[in-house]
């Protein structure tokens, strides 16, 4: 069972940055997809973006040219880069893995943008 941890949430300002970490338990060499959620007051989750295994990546037109999915293999982690944040970035951002074993999900971490 693969354990996520994310971190890197915090207060900004809009027009700043953060960058996320989502650090796994294990290897994530083998995991096809990883992917970064969020949920903000009163809505529903939804998929930021996502990377494959092959390097694959997609967003949500929402950030297309502000955030970035990376992940560092040999350090079992994750990152997705903010940039030019706005205040409907505002919510808890949630790290999630798919492997053959099962659909795995971190803690979530806020980010808040206010100025």
């Amino acid at each position: 069972q693969v354990q996520l941890v994310e971190s890197g949430g915090g207060l900004v300002q809009p027009g700043g940055s953060l960058r996320l970490s989502c650090a796994a338990s294990e290897s994530i060499f083998s995991i096809f997809l990883m992917a970064w959620h969020r949920q903000a007051p009163g809505k529903q989750r939804e998929l930021v973006a996502l990377i494959t295994s092959a390097g694959g990546r997609n967003y949500a037109d929402s950030v297309k040219g502000r955030f970035t999915i990376s992940r560092d293999n040999a350090k079992n982690t994750m990152y997705l880069q903010m940039n030019s944040l706005k205040f409907e970035d505002t919510a808890v951002y949630y790290c999630n893995a798919k492997t053959g074993a099962g659909d795995y999900w971190g803690q979530g971490t806020q980010v808040t943008v206010s100025s």
